[in-house]
């Protein structure tokens, strides 16, 4: 195909697509985007300077830190700028498209309510360091979250500071170590975590300095209760457990488990990262939990997904709430204050530290905050009830096509979870996820727990209608019925995507991720 006036070449059709090519790319409303360094070029400029002479040279300002040589950007005007941005995001899924099955990460619809009430003036354009006495609106909302967050745990005290669930787990992992310090235990160096915990749970207890230790599994996806309580000993801080865990399970035993750690002297870290399938429901506080981190962006409805914004505060019990982190909003009288010093015989002696510069992530506050009040106990009630029973809805509608692992444990909490062992010889989990491209939908968590083989993780949330679901497990069906009678097109799909199958574990081990100008093409001898 020729080249066009403006010496730009179209792009080679999608491979795997069946239409015939078009001149552009495109597919109808399904845009072709070249990269931005394609699209422009580093030797020209979007502004158009004809008329006005060379630009007159300005006194250097910037101390000898001025640029001395190409920035190596394409220069693009600006309708062309945002029309690039623009296509890009049609290529992006979202919740405000679709379902967005994504196990493991509670990715459900945020209320406009909150993103209305999170850019009011006097919370969007907040700044750290005002003075106390100019931002009482915005301490009070800290404070009435954090009375909330303790009312919904059962807890004693709330660090609101953390970023997000891992920051969560570090914080109060560093709450237990300095408690066992100040009891003169340092030497106690073992964290025990259960095969069905979230990954990060053993990564921040090595990241804290601590040795960890496995717990198996029972056959029925929950924690070998047996095990874990015939392994505690003096070397033992506590233990690191998700609750609901990963395959989708309440852990029954956790009061047990609490009780057994506590007699043996340490403590125990609940990953709250799954809290929106009990809230309203259970009180970790009431099942023996000294430390909890909640994912506002999780359970009480902020973006999750897109790199942020995060926010993970942890509630403490009333054996570690000396030890946790500063700042915290006190109120006095009716003034709200922020208590950033450690004063002896007051307020946190004994805090380890702490976890930033500043107070936390006042837009998460600010929308978890109206979450909750325009809830109301009810509602809050009936998100996890809801939640639960769609996950129940979807793990049954499919039990039949998939193989459901933990099927005949009962009823599954937020998370229903399948696996590929019983799809043709050669088809596995990753050829069904890229299926459900094609249908439309971001795939599930795939191979995620790594207790069961070919994993497929599925939460619904408590947002999506019946019709929604029932979409959906229609699509996931129809494509577990092409892996199953081993139809060769899902090998190569998605077909309809702006991409087909990429080879992944060559761009995960050998990523490209600075633009080179590909080399000039020889010229022929003649």
């Amino acid at each position: 195909m020729s080249i066009n006036q403006s010496g730009w070449r179209p792009t080679t059709p999608t491979k795997g697509n069946d239409a015939a090519p078009t001149f552009t790319g495109n597919k109808a409303l399904m845009l072709e985007e070249a990269l931005i360094f394609k699209i422009g070029d580093a030797t020209t400029t979007g502004v158009d300077f004809t008329g006005f002479g060379a630009p007159t040279a300005a006194d250097d300002k910037l101390s000898g830190l001025a640029r001395t040589a190409p920035i190596g950007l394409p220069g693009l005007s600006e309708p062309e700028t945002v029309r690039h941005y623009t296509r890009l995001s049609r290529q992006n899924y979202a919740i405000d498209l679709g379902l967005f099955p994504l196990g493991s990460c509670t990715m459900k619809h945020n209320p406009r309510l909150n993103e209305k009430m999170a850019r009011l003036p006097g919370f969007s354009d907040i700044h750290p360091l005002a003075p106390v006495d100019t931002v009482q609106g915005a301490l009070e909302v800290i404070h009435q979250l954090a009375h909330w967050l303790v009312t919904l745990t059962g807890m004693t005290s709330v660090a609101m500071s953390p970023k997000a669930g891992a920051h969560g787990e570090l914080c109060g992992i560093l709450a237990i170590k300095a408690a066992l310090a100040k009891r003169g235990e340092g030497a106690r160096k073992v964290i025990l975590v259960p095969e069905s915990a979230h990954g990060t749970n053993p990564a921040t207890a090595a990241f804290a300095g601590f040795a960890v230790e496995d717990i198996p599994a029972t056959p029925d996806g929950r924690i070998d209760t047996a095990a874990l309580i015939a392994r505690l000993g003096p070397d033992v801080a506590g233990v690191m457990i998700t609750n609901p865990n990963t395959c989708g399970l309440f852990e029954c035993d956790l009061k047990t488990i609490s009780d057994a750690v506590h007699a043996a002297g340490g403590y125990v870290y609940c990953d709250g990262a799954n809290f929106n399938a009990i809230v309203g429901r259970v009180r970790p506080g009431d099942l023996g939990v000294d430390a909890m981190h909640i994912n506002l962006h999780k359970t009480f409805s902020t973006p999750h997904g897109g790199g942020g914004p995060g926010s993970g505060p942890v509630v403490f019990s009333e054996a570690l709430t000396p030890f946790a982190p500063l700042p915290f909003v006190e109120k006095q009288g009716e003034h709200f204050v922020l208590i950033e010093e450690e004063t002896a015989g007051e307020h946190h002696a004994d805090s380890f530290g702490r976890m930033v510069a500043f107070h936390g992530q006042m837009g998460m506050f600010t929308r978890a905050l109206t979450y909750i009040l325009s809830h109301g106990a009810d509602g809050l009630r009936q998100v996890a009830e809801d939640a639960v029973l769609n996950a129940n809805y979807v793990l049954r509608s499919l039990e039949d096509v998939l193989h459901a692992p933990f099927a005949g444990a009962g009823p599954c909490m937020h998370e229903a979870l399948f696996s590929d062992s019983n799809l043709a010889d050669g088809f596995s989990t990753l050829d069904v996820a890229k299926g459900l491209i094609d249908e439309g939908y971001h795939p599930m968590t795939v191979y995620f727990p790594l207790v069961v083989h070919g994993a497929m993780l599925v939460e619904p949330t408590e947002t999506e209608s019946k019709a929604a679901l029932d979409q959906f497990i229609g699509a996931l069906r129809s494509v577990a019925e092409r892996a199953k009678a081993g139809d060769a097109s899902l090998k190569t799909a998605p077909h309809f995507a702006p991409r087909s199958r990429l080879d992944e574990t060559q761009a995960a081990r050998k990523p490209i991720l600075v633009w080179k100008e590909p080399a000039p093409i020889a010229q022929a001898a003649e």
